[in-house]
């Protein structure tokens, strides 16, 4: 397995970052892959699949870019520049842009573990990518960019609760499939036998994506490491988990609907984004749901996030198994 030493000073500093490039790349993976999470995301593909096949079939250079730069078991490391804080997608994109060709064509051959196609030996790999990317960014990502915003904050808000209840140990324990703490100031990051690397010094970024079945991990060597995982529970479809016929039969529809997403915490401002309802709609149900005992209220930071009590779980349950 692939494992990282952190230091207490490397893990102090740690922090959530949202990244639109990470966002845009999981979209160019998740439309490369073609195997969808859940409803939404398939409905997403069946949308923009068919406009990025044609853009692939009449560029067969970058068509091969594309399949040999996502390996089975790792990606080449300029395609991932490790994401910045307050990056825009057009300072993300530059950095990819910029990459040296001696060293995309390195890359590649090692997420390809072999030799580099004849095709691909070539100056311009890191335009193509960066073109690439910049078109799933303006007709995948920009037009939905601001909900997405919205889902992976809320899921940064919830993993910072986190992180305050357990501290960083139980946040990087549930990150992704293959990312656990081990222990002794280990992060587990994958089950690859790669060599350990040791962090100190280095700054660890978090960065959320919607897609669910992607994620990875890139670095700016001694500099700073980043862990893309996908966001977690009901916020990965944009806050579409069905609501339960009785259970909204019992409160009504849009106070049930923000019982169902408090399996997360979330603050006001969260759920207001997330369902699209007004300020004073979302207060009022959080009043009658706090009065009834069904969610709970603390401060986390700046925020003060809502989150189901044990009595809310088991009405959210019982709905659900009533239908």
């Amino acid at each position: 397995m692939g494992w990282w030493q952190l230091s207490a000073d490397t893990l102090a500093r740690s922090r959530f970052v949202l990244s639109p490039l990470a966002e845009t790349f999981a979209c160019l993976k998740l439309l490369h892959a073609d195997v969808a999470g859940h409803p939404g995301e398939r409905a997403w593909l069946d949308a923009h699949l068919p406009a990025y096949r044609r853009r692939l079939a009449g560029d067969p250079v970058t068509a091969l870019l594309v399949r040999s730069g996502i390996g089975r078991e790792w990606i080449a490391d300029f395609l991932t520049p490790a994401p910045r804080e307050g990056e825009t997608f057009e300072e993300g994109v530059a950095r990819v842009r910029a990459a040296r060709p001696g060293e995309a064509r390195a890359d590649l051959r090692v997420s390809l573990a072999g030799t580099l196609p004849a095709a691909l030996d070539r100056d311009d790999l890191p335009e193509r990518a960066a073109a690439l990317l910049e078109y799933v960014w303006d007709e995948a990502v920009r037009p939905d960019w601001d909900r997405r915003r919205r889902v992976l904050e809320a899921d940064v808000v919830a993993r910072i609760a986190q992180v305050s209840r357990g501290g960083w140990a139980a946040a990087l324990d549930t990150l992704r499939p293959g990312t656990r703490w081990l222990g002794d100031s280990r992060l587990q990051i994958n089950l690859n036998a790669y060599p350990p690397r040791e962090l100190s010094g280095a700054e660890l970024v978090l960065v959320p994506i919607t897609p669910q079945r992607h994620g990875w991990v890139s670095w700016e060597e001694a500099e700073r490491y980043a862990v893309v995982y996908p966001c977690a529970g009901v916020l990965a479809d944009g806050g579409a988990r069905a609501v339960p016929a009785a259970l909204g039969a019992l409160l009504g529809p849009a106070r049930a609907g923000v019982l169902v997403l408090l399996g997360s915490p979330m603050s006001t401002s969260q759920l207001v984004g997330v369902t699209g309802q007004g300020l004073g709609s979302v207060g009022r149900h959080l009043r009658v749901l706090l009065d009834a005992g069904l969610v709970e209220r603390r401060r986390a930071g700046r925020s003060v996030l809502y989150s189901r009590t044990a009595a809310g779980e088991v009405l959210v349950e019982a709905g659900e198994r009533g239908g």
